[in-house]
């Protein structure tokens, strides 16, 4: 899920011959490694913060909408700075933004305010979002034209699994403490004083990535200079929101929209819903490793799903999964036991498929103008912003089990599109 920023293209220059530098192809897997683990460790905090602050669902999911509205406020910021600096400079930045987000929950853990940790979250998604616009046009620049796709395919799997390690170690070091003492049982400045030492463990867990990043961008700045700027202007994104009218294209855009809300909503709820004595009623802890299977499922599934898309038609496998993943839902919330849990994480495997997917159906018909459309394709990952909270809404008013209504409701939007855009578009 990234912006792409347009690379030049005229015979001779670097980006038509592509940049022989596997050390830097290294350094960007990196990256795609860290952005995509960070992301999923939202759903290990999630069910942290709710815990120590009394939240309801529609509150803890707020934690999504403050990450996820950074895509969409600051996508075309990122894209500017990009445009300036140059891809290696511009990564460094990136890094050097989402340490200042990790070193933000130092403050949000001594305030003791949910308030702050949002406003330290969203930092660290700015970052991200930074990183994200360098990270995918980059890993195509690396390396010969011809084998781009490939590069790419194997850098989103770095992507996946970091999504996959991340929530095992998190909830290990983060979740291990839940529910010791019952923060409805505290008041005044004992309250103070228990969310302060209890958010310090994820303060600790986002201190440790703060020297990471660290690290990572100050290697990446030694090189900066590695790579000519290639990049280009193309043109007003006022220009680009032309594109919605559309039908396929900005169906496509809403699909995005969709699928990012429906799955970061799944995610942020899994561990609450492992937790239910009638799914499978373990711990925290134990809930939060589960999480691993959620996107890991996602890292199995693109492999499974490369091999099946040389095959058989894309809108026909985007139709296929999205009933897949609605299939489960309609089984996790009509069961119990290791049938409910498990089929619940099984949705990831659906998953995988889809973002891509949507993304070049989408974008099939634009020719010269796809860098535009993906401009406003990334914007439409703002609904992760959205989805959640509404999705942790309707669980306060009535259970999370019905609440799996809202993310069905998008995959039958989803699986819609993909019978609709099943015939390969004009150009």
């Amino acid at each position: 899920m990234a912006v792409s920023v347009p690379v030049s293209t005229a015979a001779g220059d670097p980006a038509d011959q592509g940049v022989d530098a596997p050390d830097l192809q290294i350094f960007v897997f990196a990256l795609f490694f860290i952005f995509g683990g960070i992301t999923s460790l939202n759903d290990v905090i999630i069910p942290k913060l709710k815990d120590l602050f009394t939240l309801n669902y529609f509150q803890a999911l707020l934690v999504q909408s403050a990450f996820f509205a950074a895509y969409f406020i600051f996508s075309i910021p990122a894209a500017a700075i990009v445009r300036k600096a140059g891809y290696m400079r511009s990564a460094s930045i990136g890094l050097l933004i989402m340490t200042v987000g990790c070193l933000m929950f130092i403050p949000a853990s001594q305030s003791g305010r949910f308030e702050v940790f949002l406003i330290a979250l969203f930092v660290l998604a700015a970052g991200i979002t930074t990183v994200q616009v360098v990270a995918n046009p980059l890993i195509s620049l690396l390396g010969k034209p011809a084998t781009a796709h490939s590069r790419l395919t194997f850098a989103q799997a770095f992507n996946s699994f970091g999504t996959t390690i991340f929530p095992i170690v998190g909830s290990i070091l983060i979740l291990g403490s839940l529910a010791r003492i019952d923060p409805t049982t505290l008041s005044g400045a004992a309250l103070d004083a228990y969310r302060t030492q209890e958010t310090q463990v994820v303060v600790n867990t986002y201190l440790a990535l703060a020297l990471a990043l660290v690290i990572v961008a100050g290697v990446v700045w030694t090189r900066r200079n590695r790579l000519p700027n290639v990049v280009e202007d193309s043109g007003s994104i006022l220009r680009a929101f032309g594109l919605l009218a559309r039908p396929r294209f900005s169906f496509g855009t809403a699909c995005i929209f969709l699928y990012v809300g429906a799955e970061v909503a799944i995610g942020s709820l899994i561990v609450n819903y492992l937790m239910q004595a009638d799914a499978l009623g373990i711990g925290a802890e134990a809930a939060g490793k589960h999480v691993g299977f959620y996107w890991g499922g996602a890292m199995v599934g693109r492999f499974i799903g490369a091999a099946v898309l040389r095959v058989v038609s894309p809108g026909k496998v985007l139709a296929a999964v999205a009933t897949g993943s609605i299939t489960l839902i309609l089984i996790s919330a009509n069961t119990t036991g290791y049938v409910s849990g498990w089929s619940l994480l099984a949705i990831g495997l659906m998953n995988s498929i889809m973002f891509p997917t949507i993304f070049s159906l989408a974008s099939e018909g634009l020719g010269k103008r796809a860098a535009e459309g993906s401009g406003i394709i990334a914007m439409a990952i703002v609904g992760g912003a959205i989805i959640p909270p509404l999705t942790g809404l309707i669980a306060d008013q009535t259970t999370l089990r019905t609440a799996l209504t809202l993310p069905a409701l998008c995959y039958a939007v989803i699986a819609s599109y993909g019978i609709y855009a099943r015939r390969r578009a004009e150009a």
